[in-house]
């Protein structure tokens, strides 16, 4: 059991009402805490959980922060989304005033152990699925939908929590110690928020700092940036694609092989990964270390990843249409991610980029984008940046919504080819989260499905 904190009668702001705030506020209040919640938004954008704030006994404030408010608390906790360099998060914070991001406040009440995982295309879910197939009680958590505080209810000393954390999660940890903690790689992303890729791979590396000797830390040796932030206190294991590792898991030919103490374990071999692309064999071998670590046998660990079908909005195969097959990569909301899909299909691919910019630069893609996309259609917020940024290495049409770009798709496809949604972006332009975002492009999707029912656009041969 992790050391917990008093909240009967402390006063406690949260700041921000999205997901993740209002099951803080949630949780707070139902261990008797003087909760508020402040929130930008007006209170008619979302009455029923401002209804249900309000039944809890929280206090509400809507339409801006007011800054004396800040000043007269116990604990502040900010939403993710909330920037740090809000003034009176600023102001808060120079009068000594507790700021956590709210998986330390989580951590504080998890029981068991707990791996966490950061890292663009982290492998939360593949873990986990692991981990319940080799029968220890398991519960998924964090940057994946399901805020951590919303679960630490359900833990208990056999447990293994296995929850994903975000830079913004990190900027503001105190405590916040993994048993297990999983760097999968650091790649430009957030730099919106973010001053450089410097101070973005630091927060990345913040998920170590608490660490202690019987702790693990796994990170990909593959990658220059992630390897850079190896801890000193944590025993450390790495994975690898091409090489093999001191302590950890590595690709030998076509074996999946876990090294520790100079043992090596065959686990199980590539072919048994069925999904596409190299960075899933990546995952799959930090999903592997984890579950290794926290005592999963090799046969379950094996049977795990055989029968993992993967996550919703990550290369997720769709439908096959007239010949052309529709995959969903809504989860790439970074440039690293959208290579990574790509990367999965050996060309003929007909992309659909855009959404909300945050600070990239889209010019990485260009060789990719050369190799394997025959096309890429254009949406959301960033198109002009992008398109700028691409000129010359592919053609280029600015579709503007999704459903024009699954039309236009839908009218340019030959059979053979794929259609993928991988944006690059994130969604916050014309969605309100990238599962809204995919779960939209499969419902257009299977409307082409359907040329009867009028949803269909006429197809031009």
């Amino acid at each position: 059991m992790r050391p917990g904190i008093e909240l009967s009668g402390k006063r406690v702001l949260v700041v921000g009402l999205a997901r993740t705030g209002i099951a803080t506020a949630l949780f707070c209040a139902g261990r008797g805490a003087r909760v508020t919640a402040s929130e930008e938004r007006a209170e008619e954008q979302m009455a029923e959980a401002a209804a249900k704030l309000r039944e809890a006994g929280c206090a509400l404030e809507f339409g801006g922060h007011t800054a004396a408010r800040f000043l007269d608390q116990d604990l502040i906790i900010p939403s993710p989304g909330v920037p740090q360099s809000l003034p009176q998060l600023v102001a808060a914070r120079a009068e000594q005033i507790p700021v956590w991001s709210e998986i330390e406040l989580a951590a504080r009440f998890l029981r068991g152990r707990m791996v966490a995982i950061t890292g663009s295309n982290g492998k939360t879910t593949t873990t986990g699925h692991i981990l319940e197939g080799a029968g220890i009680p398991t519960i998924i958590a964090g940057n994946i939908g399901t805020p951590l505080i919303s679960r630490v209810t359900e833990t208990s000393d056999s447990s293994v929590t296995v929850v994903e954390v975000s830079s913004f999660q990190l900027e503001i940890i105190q405590e916040f110690r993994p048993d297990v903690g999983v760097l999968l790689n650091v790649t430009p992303d957030h730099l919106d928020r973010h001053a450089s890729l410097e101070a973005y791979s630091r927060l990345k590396a913040r998920l170590f700092e608490n660490q202690i000797e019987q702790d693990a830390a796994v990170i990909n040796a593959d990658d220059p940036g992630a390897a850079q932030y190896a801890p000193s206190k944590a025993e450390l294991f790495w994975f690898s694609r091409s090489k093999r590792v001191a302590s950890g898991a590595y690709l030998r030919g076509d074996e999946v092989v876990f090294r520790r103490e100079g043992v090596e374990t065959v686990l199980l071999h590539r072919r048994d990964i069925g999904l596409r692309g190299d960075h899933n064999v990546e995952n799959v071998l930090a999903a592997v270390s984890a579950a290794v670590l926290v005592g999963a046998p090799p046969s379950a660990i094996a049977e795990g990843v055989k029968s993992f079908a993967g996550v919703e909005h990550r290369i997720e195969f769709v439908a096959e249409i007239a010949g052309v097959s529709y995959y969903n990569d809504s989860k790439a909301t970074n440039v690293d991610a959208t290579l990574k899909a790509l990367d999965a299909f050996p060309g003929g691919v007909i992309v659909i980029l855009g959404g909300k910019d945050k600070g990239s630069d889209y010019g990485i893609l260009r060789k990719s984008l050369r190799e394997r996309a025959r096309l890429v259609l254009l949406i959301g917020a960033a198109a002009e940046k992008i398109e700028t940024q691409l000129r010359g290495a592919v053609p280029v049409v600015r579709a503007g919504t999704l459903e024009r770009a699954v039309e236009v798709a839908f009218e340019r496809a030959h059979s053979g080819e794929t259609v993928l949604l991988a944006p690059a972006c994130s969604s916050f332009d014309q969605f309100q989260s990238y599962e809204h975002r995919g779960r939209v492009f499969k419902q257009l999707v299977h409307r082409l499905e359907e040329p009867h029912s009028g949803g269909a656009p006429a197809r031009k041969e």
